[in-house]
């Protein structure tokens, strides 16, 4: 291992501490590792690579945009930022390289095993006469109609081009002819990435990448020409995608967002990743075009880019039996036999707290839920908070309906949820028109919180409290809880969040839940501090905690504190991860767990002992800064014994996977979780397996 993964930050000159940006590339090695795995399926391995594609990407657009801002900045005041900034940048850049190269030798690893199986990736250069003839018909009839070059030197820049496309860049030769260069963007979006040929008498199947296709297609988009010889090279580049918000006070905040989502188009070139071959000189003009600063990375690559969708390569490419083989065993959502389809969801929340676990569970009771209260005439209002929605969604369905049958609905809508403006502000119109009072969240404060609050006429109402979006799609591949309930102690609280994003700069008191920016923090440094205590004193004490992130720097410490106590700590960590374990002096009681499996592990669950009473948390907030101190974020504590236990089942299961848990021990490493059986457990499958054994209990 490089020296790249062995460099620990510290606080304060002495308090081991892992930048959040560093970490999180040792987070995306954990899905590339996977996807190196003989023992995941084919098909799984592929869509791993597609996720650390389309993870890099956005990483890039985002953090390593923010730090090449930072970077570049001049002055006095400003340089000790700019000097760890860049410092950062060429830390994050090696790792970078290195995992590089891991990559390409994954991608062939998986298209060999694909071979195996009788899946082959076919370049020109293979093609026979039988399948030209097929692939020049293709292009001709489906895909030529969506070809438009571009003539490099007509370009003045690429300030318009969309960074999500791949490129072509074509060089022309003919007789007598200057060499001319090209610019093909690549009809992904309408014509998908991969074209799957008819399968041979022999069985195999051949699938070829929509790059290659055009490139056999060039003679006949440059036709007539007198250009004889054609070569095309990929590229693809990366733009910052931070947004220019218009501060006029006289614009709404929709148009602001907006008019923002139209100036991420216009970002900065961050990298450029191109085809190695390409010749020097057709590289220099597309540099010049692409206005590379020095901060700006240049890389050398194979010959197809963007490999996220691999994510959705065509499953008409191994529709055969021996396919099955290739993907996981499916795993049905499950029906909970105690929330029946004749019942009433309302009365059956309002008789005792009832939970769902997605994607284990059906996310379908959240919408049954939603749709109930829209018709019922004992509700007379629903209010929602919305970070993201599916396309199409039939939560939003459900509150339309709701105003249009005279309840007062309110959607607390966050225009700013990154890469998602452009469909929660399509998403807000619509509802408006249906009658829905949309709200915009709180001026410098993203509302990340995911609740539900349907008031009745008539006896208790009713809350949700989620770690995940109100999102059908996310559903079924996140791991989140949603908690639904009728306790007064807890829908109280949730109508003054409500008001509180309302109102934001009136004074707001929570009794039971932990809400940021209020005092989620000092709420949570109080949990740790009685476990410290306790632990002083000679009695048990434990934290278990399941997460996303924990970088928030009085978080670590403070973690560091009650293991130095004696506090037995258990994490399980999915990204972003600023501890150091097992350092003797800070960490010794403290052991982190990532863990990489078909499921995107999501929820946020958080236990302490407390002299036996095992105080439950769930919620929405992770421990970064941005979470206790610049979002608004709801965690609710857990009172229901049944949904306690479940919820530290879930942590402790996944502290116990030893066959997709990998250590996150500050080291860089990911070296498999030993454990605590010598035989494989695999948490998400014990998990889903025992909703079942559940279920069939009850029926």
């Amino acid at each position: 291992m490089s020296d790249t993964h062995d460099k620990t930050d510290t606080l304060h000159g002495h308090i081991p501490y892992i930048n959040r940006d560093v970490s999180w590339m040792w987070f995306n090695h954990r899905i590339l590792q996977e996807a190196r795995r003989k023992d995941v399926p084919t098909l799984e391995r592929l869509s791993f690579l597609g996720i650390y594609s389309n993870n890099l990407d956005e990483f890039y657009r985002v953090r390593v945009a923010t730090l090449s801002r930072v970077a570049e900045m001049k002055g006095k005041d400003v340089k000790e930022q700019s000097r760890k900034a860049h410092n950062l940048l060429d830390r994050i850049l090696a790792i970078d390289d290195e995992y590089s190269k891991e990559y390409m030798t994954a991608i062939k690893e998986v298209e060999e095993s694909l071979a195996e199986d009788g899946i082959e990736f076919l370049t020109p250069e293979k093609v026979n006469e039988e399948q030209m003839h097929y692939l020049k018909c293709l292009f001709r009839n489906q895909v030529g109609g969506f070809v438009s070059p571009l003539w490099l030197d007509h370009l003045t820049g690429f300030s318009r081009e969309d960074d999500s496309h791949i490129y072509l860049a074509v060089e022309l030769k003919g007789q007598d002819l200057k060499t001319a260069y090209a610019i093909i963007e690549l009809p992904t979006r309408l014509c998908g990435r991969f074209i799957t040929l008819p399968q041979t008498s022999e069985g195999k199947r051949y699938v070829m990448y929509l790059d290659d296709l055009v490139r056999i297609a060039l003679p006949m988009i440059f036709p007539g020409m007198g250009y004889t010889e054609f070569k095309a090279y990929s590229f693809k580049f990366t733009k910052d995608a931070e947004m220019e918000i218009d501060n006029d006070l006289h614009v709404g905040q929709l148009q602001k967002v907006a008019k923002g989502v139209k100036s991420r188009i216009n970002g900065q070139t961050l990298r450029v990743i191109y085809d190695a071959e390409m010749p020097q000189q057709m590289l220099k003009a597309l540099m010049s075009k692409l206005k590379l600063s020095k901060f700006d990375k240049l890389k050398p690559s194979g010959r197809y880019h963007n490999h996220k969708d691999l994510m959705s390569f065509p499953k008409q490419a191994t529709a055969s039996a021996k396919s099955v083989a290739l993907t996981y065993p499916a795993w049905p959502q499950i029906v909970k036999p105690e929330l029946k389809h004749s019942h009433s969801l309302l009365q059956l929340i309002a008789e005792k707290d009832r939970f769902i676990h997605v994607p284990y569970h059906t996310f379908d009771y959240v919408v049954r839920l939603l749709q109930e209260a829209a018709v019922s005439r004992n509700v007379k209002s629903i209010k929602i908070t919305l970070y993201r929605v599916a396309r199409n969604s039939r939560v939003v369905e459900a509150l339309m309906c709701a105003a249009r049958n005279g309840k007062k609905v309110t959607a607390v809508v966050e225009l700013m949820a990154r890469f998602d403006e452009e469909s929660n502000i399509d998403c807000a119109k619509k509802m408006q028109e249906a009658g829905v009072n949309v709200v915009f969240g709180v001026e410098g404060l993203k509302v990340h919180s995911k609740l539900i609050l349907i008031g009745m006429r008539h006896g208790r109402s009713i809350a949700v409290v989620g770690s995940g979006n109100f999102h059908e799609g996310n559903a079924k591949t996140y791991t989140d809880y949603f908690m639904m309930t009728g306790r007064p102690a807890i829908t109280r609280d949730v109508e003054e969040v409500f008001n509180f994003i309302r109102r934001p700069y009136h004074p707001a008191h929570f009794r039971n839940l932990l809400v940021s920016p209020n005092a989620m923090r000092n709420h949570f440094i109080q949990l740790i501090d009685d476990e410290i205590r306790n632990a002083k004193a000679g009695r048990k004490a434990w934290i278990k905690i399941k997460i996303n992130h924990i970088t928030d720097q009085e978080m670590v410490e403070k973690l560091y504190e009650a293991s130095q106590a004696g506090v037995d700590i258990q994490l399980l960590v999915r990204g972003n991860f600023s501890i150091v374990t097992d350092v003797p002096e800070f960490s010794t009681d403290i052991k982190a767990v990532g863990i990489i499996d078909r499921y995107l592990e999501h929820s946020r669950i958080f236990i302490f002992h407390a002299g036996g009473e095992n105080k439950t948390f769930l919620g929405s907030a992770d421990w970064m800064p941005r979470n206790l101190d610049n979002r608004v974020e709801v965690v609710t504590p857990v009172f229901d014994p049944e949904l306690k236990a479940d919820l530290l089942n879930t942590v402790e299961s996944g502290m116990a996977d030893n066959t997709h848990g990998r250590l996150a021990d500050g080291t860089g490493r990911n070296l498999m979780n030993p454990g605590v059986s010598s035989e494989p457990f695999r948490s998400q499958e014990a998990l889903y397996h025992r909703y079942l054994h559940l279920n069939s209990l009850e029926k």
